[in-house]
């Protein structure tokens, strides 16, 4: 039986939606640049890769995975969407290490795309009405909405849930989104982004063509102060904590890896970045949504085998500052290994991506440090948190 492999590992620098620069860049164009770079940096023929898989969400149901094997000339290869909100590129590449561990295929290339700026709006027919009556614009609920739980406000079913039942304070998560501003920061400065990040040309308005490779997310002259000034999203609610700040980013983006089988990556002499070593979803109430990290990094250490003290390097998304900071009381993990280049609150949330830019800045920071064992993980919505170890 082979083990699953990671011969590569790219994603596209973040984007700020709407306003930031690839606000005028579409899923499909995300995709088609990660797509050939990820087989490119592999080393291998785009003829022998089996399946492209790719997360998406709220993109309108049409298979980008497909539609940029096609438009990469990848004609001959099948392209499978999955959404898992927040944790879909993990999933997708959790799904393609499934598929070489079964021997049914020898090359997966696998991640996901987020393009906030330009996801089509929806619409929804009410049933049960005489004439048509259409709720606009409109989004596919997560769950079952609950007043403990709204289903289009994350601030409340994530951050704020969270920093209650975990007793994480206002200071604590301004904190957190400070060190991690520092720490992207830091990280683009010391050009640590640079090996992962694929160049991605991007026509202006007047015309004009730029390179757009660097992280624009994170703010560089953010303090303590500047955090702790800013209003909380809810103030009609007594002692309401989350704000802009110690939230996640709204953003575009697009990561992908190409998973093989360990006995093809030698017949073939392909360089090996890691192994994924385990994966693992769960899910709780949907009120508890942002604890689910938690619960999966618990789930999937037992799965692998592993001890907290046996993981060199986290990355534990930041979809509020809360979350990690939860998931680290939970499991008594050293802060200091959490995020060390930035996360959702600095970097970013491309949603569909996060969990594949996780992995692949997971497995170049590894490598630097001579290797061990990474853990990405994160929540999602519905309740749900998905994780994947890597070993490089």
């Amino acid at each position: 039986m082979a083990k699953p492999v990671i011969v590569s590992a790219v994603r596209t620098a973040i984007g700020r939606s709407f306003k930031g620069g690839l606000a005028n860049v579409p899923a499909e164009t995300l995709a088609i640049t990660v797509l050939p770079e990820a087989v490119r940096r592999a080393g291998i023929d785009p003829t022998v890769v089996d399946d492209v898989i790719l997360a998406e969400l709220n993109y309108g149901g049409g298979d980008l995975a497909r539609h940029a094997a096609v438009a990469c000339g990848m004609e001959t290869v099948p392209g499978q969407a999955v959404n898992r909100h927040c944790t879909g590129s993990l999933t997708a590449i959790a799904n393609g290490a499934a598929h070489i561990v079964s021997d049914m295929e020898r090359v997966i290339v696998a991640g996901g795309v987020q393009s906030l700026s330009t996801a089509p709006l929806m619409k929804w027919r009410v049933p049960g009405k005489a004439e048509m009556e259409f709720v606009e614009p409109w989004m596919p609920p997560s769950h079952p909405e609950t007043p403990d739980a709204p289903t289009l406000d994350m601030a409340i079913t994530v951050g704020w849930n969270t920093a209650k039942k975990a007793g994480i304070s206002r200071e604590e998560m301004d904190a957190w989104a400070l060190r991690s501003h520092q720490r992207a920061i830091a990280a683009i400065d010391a050009g640590k982004f640079l090996d992962e990040i694929v160049p991605i040309k991007v026509q202006q308005l007047d015309g004009s063509v730029v390179d757009f490779a660097v992280d624009e997310f994170p703010r560089r002259g953010t303090t303590l102060e500047r955090l702790a000034a800013l209003p909380v999203l809810h103030p009609e609610i007594e002692g309401f904590s989350i704000t802009a700040g110690n939230s996640s980013g709204i953003n575009d983006a697009g990561a992908a890896v190409t998973v093989v089988g360990d006995d093809f990556a030698a017949a073939e002499g392909l360089e090996v970045m890691g192994t994924v070593r385990a994966w693992a979803n769960a899910a709780m109430t949907p009120a508890d949504n942002g604890l689910a990290a938690g619960k999966v990094i618990g789930k999937i250490l037992d799965r692998a085998g592993l001890k907290v003290s046996d993981v060199a390097l986290w990355e534990i998304n930041e979809a509020f500052a809360s979350v990690p900071i939860a998931a680290c009381r939970e499991h008594g993990i050293d802060e200091e290994l959490v995020n060390f280049s930035g996360s959702g609150c600095s970097l970013g949330h491309p949603i569909s991506a996060s969990g594949a830019r996780m992995v692949t800045t997971l497995l170049y920071e590894l490598r630097r440090r001579g290797g061990g064992i990474g853990i990405a993980a994160m929540c999602a919505g519905g309740g749900q948190g998905g994780a994947l170890v890597v070993e490089v």
